[in-house]
């Protein structure tokens, strides 16, 4: 494994995998913080400091055979160009705030990309395990893998009252933080969704958009998460995110439903016209190709349309980020560049899907 290959691949190998409800659900994750008893919190870290840190790690990873999903990749942040961390964050493998906040930051990532475990973000360390569709539990399983073979190696910073101490004092406790990322789109067209938001506030869980706090979500892509680490177990929290997800699932099948046996003409209007803009359009926008792929996936769930591939969404939606789409051309694009790029790169994709 290489990092040119992780760059250059814009879909992840465990994106081509099926998983339940994945229909809804495209992916679940778990991310777990911890920090090392013997060193200060990153944002207090010295340069040097936080170099041991990334060294240190490392050095459990490079060449290990008691782990899955090997073998592991050692990636330095500051020594990728601006356009590869842009790559790595619109394929969910970093945040933004590793790229912009980090002292000296790294990563290091399975061949399949499913484990990702960032190195001097807020904490020492954020642990993430991706799995297609509704997962959460095996996520949680792999995630907790990789964290025992660490903690098996170093001491972390623990309070046997409170549990796993952590930088920001909302992930105090297990330190984890499950999510889900959900297609809603009837629940959208119908408007059903912004009156169940406060219902999922109240039950400790938050909804965010695409690329976690602070983003848009775009394309009717949701992102659902745990707000409560201290107080209740790690199973107690996959257990009540399980619970609403679920329920999302249901509220939003039966919107899909009742949408094709009510409104069918109107439906396939919409799915239809998305359809002709991406298979045509010669200059499309982010927002509006996320809003094309997202009526089009609803078409195909629908049995609305033919001979596209269940995952066109997820992997579209992903092809046609900025800087996936500014690699893949190999140069940097002015917007309206990359939306002349964007548009071209979707024509080619459904016709060889026709083809």
């Amino acid at each position: 494994m290489s990092i040119n290959r992780i760059i250059n691949e814009a879909i992840s190998p465990w994106m081509k995998q099926e998983g339940p409800d994945d229909d809804i659900v495209l992916s679940s994750r778990i991310r777990l913080a911890r920090n090392f008893s013997a060193y200060l919190y990153p944002t207090l870290l010295s340069q040097d400091k936080a170099k041991e840190i990334c060294h240190l790690v490392k050095h459990y990873f490079e060449g290990s055979t008691a782990l899955p999903n090997g073998p592991f990749e050692y990636i330095e942040i500051n020594k990728l160009e601006p356009v590869e961390k842009r790559v790595l964050i619109e394929k969910h493998l970093i945040s933004p705030n590793l790229v912009q906040e980090s002292v000296h930051g790294a990563c290091i990532l399975s061949q399949d990309e499913q484990i990702s475990i960032m190195i001097n973000e807020e904490d020492h360390l954020r642990i993430q395990a991706l799995f297609p569709g509704l997962q959460l539990r095996e996520a949680l399983t792999q995630a907790n893998h990789i964290d025992n073979y660490i903690e098996s190696q170093l001491e972390y910073a623990f309070d046997e009252t409170i549990g796993y101490l952590t930088s920001c004092p909302t992930n105090v406790g297990t330190g984890l933080r499950a999510s889900v990322m959900m297609h809603l789109p009837a629940l959208v067209i119908t408007k059903q969704f912004d009156r169940l938001i406060p219902t999922i506030n109240q039950l400790g869980l938050v909804v965010r958009g695409i690329y976690g706090e602070g983003s848009e979500a775009l394309g009717n892509i949701f992102q659902i998460s745990n707000q409560i680490t201290l107080g209740k177990s790690e199973e107690e929290i996959i257990e009540d995110l399980t619970t609403i997800v679920q329920q999302l699932i249901k509220h939003e099948k039966s919107a899909r439903d009742a949408l094709a046996r009510t409104s069918l003409i109107l439906l396939e209007d919409r799915v239809f016209r998305s359809l002709g803009t991406l298979k045509y359009g010669r200059i499309i926008e982010t927002k509006e190709s996320a809003k094309c792929l997202s009526d089009v996936q609803l078409g195909i769930d629908l049995g609305l349309i033919d001979g596209l591939s269940k995952n066109f969404l997820h992997e579209l939606m992903i092809l046609t980020q900025p800087g996936i789409l500014q690699q893949h051309v190999g140069d940097q694009l002015t917007p309206e560049e990359r939306d002349i790029k964007r548009a071209s790169l979707i024509r080619e994709r459904l016709s060889n899907k026709n083809n």
